[in-house]
């Protein structure tokens, strides 16, 4: 009886240090996100880190026993900056791919989910115009866009998929919305480029700032674009990580149910 209980005893002890040796192997991860982009990432009202890409994170997380991901609510300067200088691991924020941005951060092959597009017209102009193709036939004449912008690089791209159906593309210096609602409305320029989410915050809520162009205006669908985490240049090895979790909760589903539940719709599918 001795020997039975000395040897469940020792069983019970290495089991233990097995567990512990396999707790001490996870490695924390340091994760940014935007406090206020609702519904991508943002803080809920009872102070938890909440938003699409936070919960399509915690589920990445699930299938990764090796790092365990500690999520840092904070502004866009100090995310960008944090996970360039590595206080951050990484970080998720609504973010287009750009070229200057693959030169600080590293960017995994697969995306976190996506980002739609379009222009804002005027509601007189519904007739005439209803895509980007048609947009070109009628003036073609867009607001400005800065030329180190995503945005810019997706009318460029369009301009060379479509030589018959041309757009206008200006760069312009930063500006505010509102200036270039103003100037659709007014007939300064024809369309503005917009993030439909943006439009709808800014336009179609309730209280919306401005709200008093909502008759005025029309938003148009262009195409969906892929968001995507920031990682910290020694950061590859978690982001390949990343990558096979993010390619099984694509696979199964799971992106897409979350995306319905943030968005009403599942936005990953416009990128298909």
């Amino acid at each position: 009886m001795k020997k039975l209980i000395l040897g469940i005893t020792l069983l019970a002890l290495a089991i233990s240090s097995v567990s512990a040796a396999k707790k001490s192997k996870v490695s924390k991860v340091r994760v940014a996100h935007t406090n206020y982009y609702v519904p991508y990432d943002f803080v809920n009202d009872k102070g938890e880190s909440d938003g699409f890409e936070v919960a399509v994170l915690k589920e990445v997380d699930k299938l990764l026993d090796e790092y365990e991901f500690e999520y840092f609510p904070t502004s866009d300067d100090d995310l960008l900056i944090g996970v360039l200088q590595g206080k951050y691991d990484f970080g998720t924020k609504g973010v287009w791919v750009t070229e200057e941005r693959k030169k600080k951060y590293v960017f995994p092959q697969n995306p976190i989910g996506a980002s739609v597009v379009g222009i804002v017209i005027r509601s007189e102009n519904t007739d005439q115009i209803k895509d980007l193709p048609s947009f070109a036939k009628y003036s073609g004449k867009l607001v400005p866009i800065s030329a180190s912008s995503a945005q810019y690089a997706i009318i460029d791209g369009y301009n060379k998929s479509n030589p018959d159906a041309q757009i206008k593309l200006v760069a312009g210096d930063q500006f505010l919305a509102n200036d270039a609602y103003t100037w659709v409305i007014e007939g300064r320029y024809d369309a503005y480029l917009d993030i439909k989410l943006s439009f709808q915050n800014n336009v179609l809520k309730e209280d919306a700032p401005y709200g008093q162009y909502k008759d005025k205006l029309v938003y148009i669908t262009y195409k969906g674009i892929p968001t995507w985490p920031l990682f910290n240049k020694k950061q590859q090895k978690l982001a390949d990580a990343y990558d096979k979790a993010i390619k099984q909760l694509q696979d199964n589903g799971t992106v897409s149910r979350l995306a319905i539940q943030y968005f009403g719709e599942d936005i990953s599918a416009l990128l298909k």
